[in-house]
């Protein structure tokens, strides 16, 4: 068994997180997490990077993206920088793909049920309607593109979180965790715990696809809870 937070921000590639790669590693030391991944909004992370970050660290740390697009964010594992285009879905799909890597949608039903004008979501901003159960957000084209769906969000509600997941069962998807973490407080707060060893970007990538794995949250205060059965 492997637990990452999939969903980690830090000041070397998210201007809005205040989390240094030594507060991030003592950290998740503390809570007992056994990999992250570096989810930036502008990269930062290459392979010689990493390696002189956190070789000597004993956590798995891969490096990803979360890349804003017309329907929403989605978080990249196997693609290292940005490459012009990819904030069209499409585009986006093509060059994952060209990259061996998986797509998961992030927090897609953030604020959706907050009152106007605080529901702005970026997912079902461009489509007509906002969907009023589980399966009418099944609908929406972005499921058909991405691999996964974040289903424990950190930051999210429980009310967010607990659609999203009910959304990802009806796609047949199984739901990923992450904390969305910008400080060291929120880290391990949502995780995702698969079923073996976890210790590089390719063992990660092939156990997203396999679907070996289940959202939890906890782990932060020591109370570590699968969702979703």
């Amino acid at each position: 068994m492997s637990v990452f937070d999939l969903h980690v921000h830090t000041v070397r590639g998210s201007s809005d997180s205040s989390l240094t790669p030594e507060q991030l590693v003592k950290r998740a030391r503390e809570i007992g997490l056994d990999g992250i991944c570096l989810t930036e909004h502008s990269g930062g992370w290459d392979d010689q990077k990493l390696q002189e970050a956190f070789q000597d660290s004993g956590i798995t740390v891969v490096g990803g993206l979360e890349v804003e697009t017309e329907m929403g964010h989605v978080l990249v594992f196997g693609l290292h920088s940005y490459t012009s285009g990819i904030n069209k879905i499409d585009r986006l799909r093509r060059a994952v793909d060209r990259a061996g890597g998986v797509m998961v949608s992030a927090h897609p039903f953030r604020n959706l049920f907050n009152p106007p004008p605080h529901n702005v979501n970026l997912v079902f901003r461009s489509v007509n309607g906002r969907p009023g159960t589980a399966d009418e957000a099944t609908g929406h084209p972005l499921f058909q593109v991405v691999d996964e769906i974040e289903a424990a969000n950190g930051s999210n509600t429980d009310r967010e979180n607990d659609f999203a997941l009910d959304v990802a069962h009806l796609l047949g998807f199984v739901g990923t965790g992450g904390s969305d973490a910008h400080s060291d407080q929120g880290l391990g707060r949502c995780v995702t715990v698969f079923d073996g060893d976890v210790r590089s970007e390719a063992d990660l990538i092939e156990a997203l696809r396999a679907k070996a794995f289940k959202p939890a949250q906890g782990l932060h205060v020591g109370q570590l809870q699968s969702l979703g059965g």
